[in-house]
C-alpha cells in the first residue's frame, strides 16, 4: 500500500521579541513523521497564508520527495514548500531506517566546520555588546564569527543620502570584535543596505580590522550583477571574500550570478532554495562554476539539522553558518537528539532521518499551532 501524507501541523514558536521559528510537521498513513522548518523573520503571516493555500492539496499524496521546479514562488511560498521537501526527505530516511545523508548518497563528511552567526543574540547593539557575544563564542571554540552591524544605514539614511556616515556605529562594532577574535575569521552581513559607492567605502574601511567576509552588501537583482562583480573584485583585492544569495529560490534564479561568478561564495538556504534536494543540486552547479558554497542557517533546529545533513551529503562545501546562542529553545526543543557545537564543528545526528525529535512538553509550553490539516477533515 502506497505511504501516504495524511495530516501537516504548522507550529509557530516564540523565541524572543525579535525571533520566531515556523515547524512544519508531516504524518503519514504508516505513522511515519516527519519535521520541517520554514522560519522566514517578519514574514511569518505570508508563510501561514502559503501553508492555507497548498497544504490541503498535498493531503493524499504519496509521502516522498518530489523534484520541484522552483522559479515563480514568493519567499514566503517558497519557505513552506522547502518546509515540506524538508520533511518528506526526513520521513523517506526514516522509512529506510538511514540517515538523511546516508539516504542522499555517500556522506562526504561525518564532521563539520561552523562559523558562529553572533548577532541575534546581541541584544545590546554597542560595541561591548558585540565584543561580549564574540567573547563567548570564541570562548567556545568558534574561529569564524559573523555580525550584521549596520542598524543605522536603514531607509531613512539611504534617501538622506547619509549611508556612509550611517555606517559609521556599524564599523565600530565591526572593529570592537576584531579586539576580541585577533587573527581568526571576521565575517560582516550588510543585509543588501548599501549602493555600489558606500559599499566600496565599507570595504575599504575593513581592511584596518580584517574583515575577511562581506555579505550581500547590494540588492540582488539580475541587473545588479555587474555591480556585484566589481564588488567582488574590489573585495578581493582586500583581501576579502564577497558573499551572497541567501534567499534566492531554486537552480535557475541562482544560476545566473552563479555563471557570471558575481560572488566568491553563494549561500542556499534549505529553508528558501526549494529544500534538501534542490541545495545539493545548487552545490552541484556552483561547483561546475567555481564558486564556494556555504548554507545560510540562522534559524531554527529542524533547519539547522536539514543543513547538517546537506553539508555532509554535498561534495562541493565551504562551511555552514549557526547561531550562536541566541536561545536555549534551540536545545531544549530537541532535547539530546541534535549534536552540540564543539570546537568550532558539529557532528550529524545519529537516528534516521534528520535524526531529531521535538520534546512535545517544550513545544508546547512555547508555540502556537496555527495550522492543521488532515485527511480525515477533508475526506469529511
Amino acid at each position: 500500500m502506497i505511504d501516504v501524507i495524511s495530516h501537516i501541523r504548522l507550529y509557530d514558536v516564540g523565541v524572543s521579541p525579535r525571533t520566531r521559528w515556523l515547524f512544519i510537521e508531516i504524518g503519514t498513513t504508516s505513522e511515519i513523521t516527519g519535521l520541517g522548518e520554514a522560519s522566514l523573520q517578519g514574514r511569518e503571516i505570508a508563510v501561514k497564508e502559503a501553508a492555507d493555500r497548498f497544504a490541503p492539496s498535498l493531503l493524499g499524496l504519496a509521502a516522498k520527495p518530489v523534484a520541484r521546479r522552483m522559479r515563480d514562488e514568493t519567499l514566503a511560498e517558497a519557505a513552506f514548500i522547502s518546509a515540506v521537501d524538508q520533511a518528506l526527505h526526513d520521513i523517506a530516511a526514516k522509512r529506510e531506517s538511514k540517515r538523511l545523508v546516508d539516504y542522499l548518497g555517500v556522506a562526504q563528511r561525518e564532521c563539520i566546520p561552523l562559523y558562529a552567526n553572533i548577532n541575534r543574540r546581541t541584544i545590546d547593539r554597542s560595541p561591548a555588546g558585540f565584543a561580549a557575544s564574540a567573547r563567548l563564542a570564541l570562548e567556545s571554540g568558534f574561529t569564524a564569527f559573523k555580525l550584521a552591524p549596520f542598524d543605522e544605514v536603514d531607509e531613512a539614511a539611504r534617501h538622506a543620502g547619509r549611508i556612509v556616515e550611517a555606517m559609521q556605529p556599524g564599523l565600530d562594532r565591526v572593529a570592537a570584535v576584531a579586539r576580541v577574535i585577533g587573527e581568526f575569521d571576521l565575517m560582516v552581513d550588510c543585509h543588501w543596505r548599501f549602493d555600489e559607492i558606500s559599499a566600496r567605502v565599507l570595504i575599504d574601511e575593513g581592511r584596518a580590522p580584517g574583515v575577511r567576509w562581506v555579505e550581500c552588501p547590494v540588492p540582488e537583482a539580475l541587473e545588479a550583477i555587474p555591480v556585484i562583480r566589481r564588488l567582488r573584485e574590489f573585495a578581493n583585492d582586500a583581501g576579502m571574500r564577497l558573499a551572497g544569495c541567501e534567499e534566492l529560490i531554486g537552480l535557475e534564479h541562482n544560476r545566473p550570478f552563479a555563471e557570471a561568478r558575481a560572488y566568491d561564495v553563494m549561500m542556499p538556504d534549505v529553508k528558501y532554495a526549494g529544500g534538501v534536494g534542490e541545495v545539493i543540486r545548487l552545490a552541484g552547479l556552483l561547483e561546475q562554476c567555481s564558486v564556494a558554497c556555504s548554507p545560510h542557517n540562522p534559524s531554527g533546529p529542524v533547519a539547522h539539522a536539514a543543513s547538517l545533513h546537506v553539508s555532509a551529503a554535498m561534495a562541493h562545501f565551504d562551511r555552514l553558518e549557526v547561531p550562536f546562542e541566541e536561545s536555549d529553545l534551540f536545545w531544549r526543543l530537541v532535547g539530546d537528539s541534535l549534536p552540540r557545537f564543539k570546537d568550532g564543528h558539529s557532528a550529524l545526528p545519529e537516528a534516521p532521518g534528520l535524526g531529531i525529535t521535538l520534546d512535545r512538553d517544550v513545544l508546547a509550553s512555547t508555540s502556537e499551532q496555527v495550522g492543521d490539516w488532515s485527511l480525515a477533515s477533508a475526506v469529511r
